[in-house]
């Protein structure tokens, strides 16, 4: 290096070495100097969450592997995914399958699979209704811990779930919370209810909370934020979510929803993003840190979960509570992996404590 202080310049011999050691550059380089003392700007970076796709999904798994697997009907699983999803959960020791529905077809997709059936209990009928009424039957006797949809609609199952007299029905609203791993999102996301009540009224949205809640609780988070979601974060009579969101906030603090907290009418952005919340001036312990969304109707949450899962590369696992046994309700295009969470989830829900299980933060 030699410097030429009259002209600012400062001249360095470079060279670049390869891979083996071996000089592949040489020369010179000339530097005019600053006079006098530069300074920039402070560059501003992006926010940035490191997230271990799955993580929360091995979470609930690892909690679940200690527990004994639970006796668990599979209703319909005539195809590739229900069965396979099944399977993979007893493989992973969450469930003891029985397959309730139609034997031919059972064991066809066994056979397309490459699948033995022979270590599982198959218990035939006609066709996708008894499938369901059998299904049922047997939780009610006692004969099986879980109930798990195969390939039928979902109305058809639950037609079967909340007969008068003969189904699951409990005093709770029953109602079904997607459990979503989002990697764009730095916790556990619970929505809720994307695909049991279509257009839940005031009563039915306090269960729908509440048994969120209390999922919560059993998967480790001590004290869930809850955010009721509407198009807007203010009250609006011309909006009734915003008017169910604000007397839902009133009956969290007269003690009729316990267990978490509970703010509304928020809008998604502001749910989810601090910064959105900061920019709109509310001042919320639930603002920009939900751990569950409650939404307006059914076809709000629907569209916001498959937006997630195709969009944003999220995870999803499906449950339904408030009825005499966990349901695992998932999509019939969801993955194994959708189906096996799910099943640790009923494990979890079956054979919970009063003690909720902490959370690692």
């Amino acid at each position: 290096m030699a410097k030429e202080i009259e002209e600012h310049q400062v001249s360095f011999d470079c060279h670049c070495d390869n891979q083996r050691g071996d000089m592949v550059i040489s020369g010179s380089a000339k530097v005019i100097a600053p006079t006098t003392k530069v300074q920039r700007p402070r560059a501003i970076l992006p926010e940035v969450h490191l997230h271990r796709h799955g993580a929360w999904y091995r979470h609930l798994h690892d909690l679940s592997s200690g527990l004994p697997p639970i006796r668990t009907a599979v209703v319909h699983p005539v195809d590739s995914n229900a069965l396979l999803g099944a399977i993979e959960a007893a493989q992973a020791n969450l469930i003891v399958p029985v397959l309730v529905g139609p034997a031919g077809k059972i064991h066809a997709v066994a056979a397309a699979q490459g699948v033995d059936l022979s270590p599982y209990t198959l218990v035939p009928t006609e066709h996708s209704h008894e499938a369901a009424e059998k299904a049922v039957a047997m939780a009610r006797a006692s004969e099986v811990d879980a109930l798990m949809k195969g390939s039928l609609h979902t109305d058809e199952l639950m037609h079967a779930v909340v007969a008068p007299g003969i189904g699951l029905s409990t005093a709770r609203r029953m109602s079904h919370v997607f459990v979503m791993d989002v990697p764009a999102y730095p916790r556990p996301l619970f929505i809720t209810d994307a695909a049991l009540n279509i257009y839940p009224d005031l009563e039915a949205k306090r269960d729908i909370v509440q048994n969120a809640v209390d999922l919560a609780h059993v998967l480790g988070i001590e004290t869930p934020r809850v955010a009721i979601l509407s198009a807007v974060e203010t009250v609006n009579p011309k909006l009734p979510s915003t008017l169910e969101a604000a007397a839902l906030c009133k009956m969290a603090d007269r003690g009729q929803i316990t267990g978490g907290v509970v703010d509304g009418p928020l809008a998604f952005d502001n749910a989810v993003s601090p910064e959105a919340a900061r920019t709109k001036g509310i001042i919320s312990p639930v603002a920009g840190q939900a751990d569950i969304l409650v939404v307006p109707d059914l076809e709000a949450g629907n569209m916001l979960v498959k937006q997630l899962d195709y969009l944003a590369d999220a995870q999803s696992a499906g449950i339904v509570l408030g009825a005499r046994v966990p349901i695992v309700l998932t999509s019939r295009a969801d993955s194994p992996l959708s189906h096996t969470v799910s099943c640790a989830i009923a494990v979890l829900l079956a054979q919970s404590k009063p003690k909720a299980i902490p959370y690692p933060c």
